[in-house]
């Protein structure tokens, strides 16, 4: 095995969740700017997010809320089969688990992301 191989594998998986965010985001319409925060960087990282000159970095916490934004759009999609309206409509309309707020407003913070995350888990697992 080469010493490139761990290299390679690194830029793999960056480019993975770079693209998956940037997909993400525009299937549930988050803006930019809202992106941004969500991801603790700058609206121009985002706008190089989108324009594919900056990869997203293992070990810092934009990759961790990035995982997580995906984690999210993963079980959103899995419980509104595939419909990127009712996925929408789900995150901007008010939410009695979430003592009537919405869980696009929630997921701005660090706390409100894990927890509509860990909602929507627990939602997708029921049987």
């Amino acid at each position: 095995m080469s010493r490139t191989a761990p290299v390679q594998e690194t830029m793999n998986r960056q480019q993975v969740l770079t693209k998956a965010v940037v997909n993400t985001a525009t299937y549930i319409d988050i803006p930019k700017a809202k992106l941004a925060h969500i991801l603790g960087v700058s609206p121009s990282t985002v706008t190089r997010l989108y324009s594919n000159s900056y990869q997203l970095s293992p070990g810092r916490k934009e990759w961790d809320f990035a995982v997580l934004l995906v984690r999210l759009f993963r079980s959103l999609d899995a419980i509104v089969g595939g419909s990127a309206g009712d996925a929408r409509k789900w995150l901007t309309s008010e939410n009695r688990a979430f003592a009537g707020k919405k869980p696009v407003e929630l997921i701005e913070s660090t706390e409100g992301l894990v927890r509509v995350v860990a909602y929507l888990d627990a939602s997708r697992a029921v049987v």
